[in-house]
């Protein structure tokens, strides 16, 4: 943009920002792939992402969000597991799963075991794939069959349900919103 406008990186920032009157979103390449692809193998590395995730539809477009909203934990399975052999398909679960919620200190979630929540994705290792880029953000993951939550059906068959079962989830940090009471992740839910 800076280049096309004639001025420095940051000038441009700057005027697109005055210009616009809104939040501007900018994506940093900071690291290269074989730096990625070593650090995906590190053993206290989990995954996870800082992008929301819009659904590609309505006001969403209007706005191009970062390739991650929409193809972050497909691109782990993937890349590093299946096309580049960083890592095991069972390290990769339980980095995005069991490893995050230790980390994060969330009680009864991250394993499939009697009395946890049921928090399943149901994923054709062979097929998922990540389709999003710079250019196309608003592309959907293939491979994933199924998505539960709290045990219910949040995706069925590769389509979306009208199910709604998400909670806030807070870890051993919260305190709650009024200072001093705590809440557990069961007292606040998503509304449909």
């Amino acid at each position: 943009v800076a280049k096309l406008r004639g001025e420095s990186p940051e000038d441009a920032a700057s005027d697109l920002v005055i210009e616009d009157g809104t939040r501007v979103g900018v994506a940093y390449f900071l690291m290269s792939e074989e730096n990625v692809k070593r650090e995906v193998q590190l053993p206290w590395v989990s995954f996870g992402s800082d992008e929301a995730a819009p659904a590609p539809e309505g006001v969403f477009l209007k706005a191009n969000s970062h390739p991650r909203a929409y193809g972050n934990f497909a691109r782990v399975l993937a890349k590093y597991v299946r096309e580049d052999k960083a890592i095991s398909l069972s390290e990769a679960v339980r980095k995005l799963s069991a490893f995050p919620a230790d980390t994060l200190s969330l009680k009864d979630r991250g394993r499939l075991k009697p009395g946890y929540y049921a928090d399943v994705v149901v994923f054709d290792p062979k097929t998922i794939k990540d389709h999003a880029t710079y250019e196309k953000p608003h592309q959907l993951a293939t491979g994933v069959l199924d998505v539960l939550v709290n045990g219910q059906f949040a995706l069925k068959d590769g389509q979306p349900t009208s199910e709604r079962p998400g909670q806030f989830v807070h870890g051993r940090a919260w305190k709650g919103a009024g200072g001093g009471c705590r809440a557990r992740a069961s007292d606040w839910s998503w509304s449909k």
